[in-house]
């Protein structure tokens, strides 16, 4: 290809991406909402409480996305998604982003052309069993019945690790979180299989979550984080750095209840730059100087909205572990505000 032809298509390429992300963007704003994909029903991650109230770790996602974009952590819509249908509603444009425990593959990112902007979740592939079926160990369940979402890591990795280990199996196809509860909890299957911090959700949600137990092995890498549909780049900028202010936010120890003295001003520059009284970071985002001042208003740093939804003193029980900050042995780390 001649030079001044490919300079052609790249610059054609850049305006259509322009033209996509300005029009995700503005029609966000146009629409003074944000229409963010979640779980049908995950409770601690997405659900609705008692009076259709949407709350979870990844509902405080779409909130902050909310408050950086329109200035209000309330204006976002949610649209309960299976797995089986999330990927149509974002590339189809019926959502502007999906925060809905979706793990970031190769073939997801390249294939079906969405970007993924960032791991707000470090998870891994878990069984969940009655106590009573007698078994300690994933390797101990040859021949068993197990309920799988169709379409999804899950479905793969449990042919692979089964296979690895010279086993069968029968699998039990389910649709989604509830029917997997259903199915599982009226015998049909022996095992539930899925996400390890989705298992973990749903057996508190049991009336009995004693008689129940997760076992050892946890079999895939399953890290999970909101995206985007591909060529929306400035799009993918504000949730990408919506989700990096928070996690930053608390490895400077921003917190909620900090946040309007830090907003005064502090010694620290990155501090500064981050909630706007220094530099112009807001700016190169499309965004005002206080965006990240509303996103850690919402429901605090990264740390608060872990502990406030999934964390050890909440049902379902989850420790940082992985999900730890950088500094405190974690994965959890950004790249730099500068």
């Amino acid at each position: 290809m001649k030079k001044s032809v490919l300079l052609g298509t790249i610059a054609a390429m850049g305006v259509m991406a322009g033209v996509a992300s300005a029009g995700t963007l503005d029609d966000v704003k146009a629409n003074g909402v944000l229409k963010c994909g979640v779980s049908t029903g995950l409770v601690g991650f997405a659900a609705p409480d008692a009076n259709g109230n949407w709350e979870g770790f990844d509902v405080d996602i779409c909130r902050a996305v909310a408050a950086a974009v329109l200035g209000d952590g309330d204006a976002v819509q949610f649209v309960p998604l299976s797995s089986k249908v999330r990927f149509t509603a974002l590339s189809s444009g019926e959502i502007d982003m999906l925060a809905r425990n979706t793990t970031w593959t190769f073939s997801r990112d390249v294939d079906l052309g969405f970007t993924f902007t960032g791991v707000n979740y470090y998870d891994g592939q878990g069984f969940m069993v009655r106590k009573d079926l007698g078994v300690a160990s994933a390797t101990e369940l040859d021949g068993a019945t197990i309920c799988i979402t169709t379409g999804t890591t899950t479905e793969l990795n449990l042919a692979d690790y089964f296979r690895t280990n010279g086993m069968s199996y029968e699998p039990v196809p389910i649709e989604n979180n509830a029917e997997a509860m259903q199915q599982y909890l009226s015998g049909a299957c022996d095992v539930y299989t899925t996400d390890a911090s989705a298992l973990a959700a749903t057996r508190a949600s049991f009336e009995t979550p004693d008689d129940h137990m997760l076992l050892p092995e946890i079999v895939s890498k399953e890290p999970l984080g909101p995206l985007v549909r591909e060529g929306d780049e400035p799009w993918g900028d504000i949730v990408r750095w919506t989700l990096n202010a928070l996690i930053t936010a608390e490895e400077l120890g921003v917190t909620k209840a900090n946040l309007e003295e830090m907003a005064a001003g502090t010694d620290n520059p990155e501090i500064n730059r981050m909630l706007g009284t220094e530099g112009n970071l807001g700016e190169m985002l499309g965004l005002d100087a206080d965006w990240a001042q509303r996103v850690i208003a919402v429901g605090g740093n990264y740390g608060e909205i872990f502990e406030a939804n999934i964390g050890e003193s909440t049902a379902i029980g989850l420790s940082r572990g992985l999900n730890a900050l950088w500094t405190q042995g974690g994965l959890i780390y950004t790249p730099p505000f500068r």
